[in-house]
């Protein structure tokens, strides 16, 4: 199938509209986590939640965490422009090492750019600050999505939940660790989706105007499964996190264990079925950004 001039805006309009829709779930979010005290209550009910049985998982949580670092980060990209070089794909190289240094360079700005009001709800962490959106989900994320882009087809579906997975419990352990809230990682997931969204529409317009794609390569049953689990899983999320709202004027550290683990657990959903949803964005468009033959 022919990649015509029509089909190829269509496809441009596509990444713009989920980068723009990306963006502005991003400022919904850091409105209502940050300048809401129910935002803030939440994600302080999750953190106290967090205790319940870390001692179990404390181990792994760090060996999670400590695999993330500015040279893991660097050996990482290079990999992932070692596979689109490999390929022949000079302009997926590119690509997917601009994802992955704009994502993190935007998390890093707006942690350090962005304000977080004190409502007195965590005085445990008021002099820490804002803490969004999380720098090792950034890292763990970007990585991820970079990989479904350069992967070849044969292999593109197992990548992406692989590296959703990945994402996803590297997102969780921030919240595990008590290193991030919960909408740390969920900001962290979409500066990633929007930055996967930019990637893509640069890769269109570099793109000659002959390529072919091959719908047989669009894995839309696998980015199905991604993306309605993750919906399911943010459903969920936000329906556990409602039923904690009529104890809203009880301090996070006064709560018994149901409502904490309520809010860790309603919160660990939210974070994994965001990844879902932004993974499987990005596998439904891969096969028309990178198309089997160039042309």
């Amino acid at each position: 199938m022919r990649v015509r001039v029509t089909a190829r805006g269509w496809t441009a309009v596509w990444m713009v509209v989920l980068g723009l829709t990306q963006a502005a779930a991003f400022v919904v979010l850091w409105r209502f986590a940050m300048h809401t005290g129910t935002g803030q209550w939440l994600d302080t009910v999750a953190l106290t939640g967090n205790r319940i049985g870390q001692d179990r998982i404390d181990g792994l949580v760090n060996r999670v965490l400590n695999a993330m670092s500015v040279v893991s980060l660097l050996a990482a990209t290079a990999t992932i422009g070692f596979i689109a070089l490999i390929r022949g794909r000079k302009a997926l190289a590119v690509a997917a090492t601009l994802l992955i240094a704009g994502a993190n360079v935007t998390t890093q700005l707006l942690k350090y750019g962005l304000g977080r009001p004190d409502f007195g709800i965590d005085p445990d962490r008021v002099y820490a600050g804002n803490s969004l959106p999380s720098g090792h989900t950034t890292v763990a994320a970007s990585v991820a999505v970079a990989l479904i882009l350069v992967l070849p087809a044969r292999v593109r579906a197992l990548g992406a939940f692989l590296g959703a997975a990945y994402a996803a419990v590297a997102g969780v352990a921030t919240l595990s660790a008590g290193w991030h809230r919960p909408s740390d990682a969920v900001a962290a997931f979409l500066v990633v989706g929007g930055w996967a969204a930019l990637a893509g529409f640069l890769l269109l317009v570099f793109q000659r105007e002959q390529a072919q794609v091959s719908n047989e390569e669009a894995h839309r049953v696998a980015a199905a499964v991604l993306g309605v689990g993750g919906l399911l899983a943010v459903l969920a999320s936000g329906l556990a996190l409602a039923s904690l709202l009529d104890q809203q004027q009880v301090p996070a550290d006064e709560l018994s264990r149901r409502p904490l683990f309520i809010g860790y657990a309603g919160s660990a959903a939210g974070i994994a079925g965001t990844m879902g949803v932004v993974a499987a964005l990005v596998l439904v468009s891969v096969h028309r950004l990178v198309p089997r033959w160039k042309g």
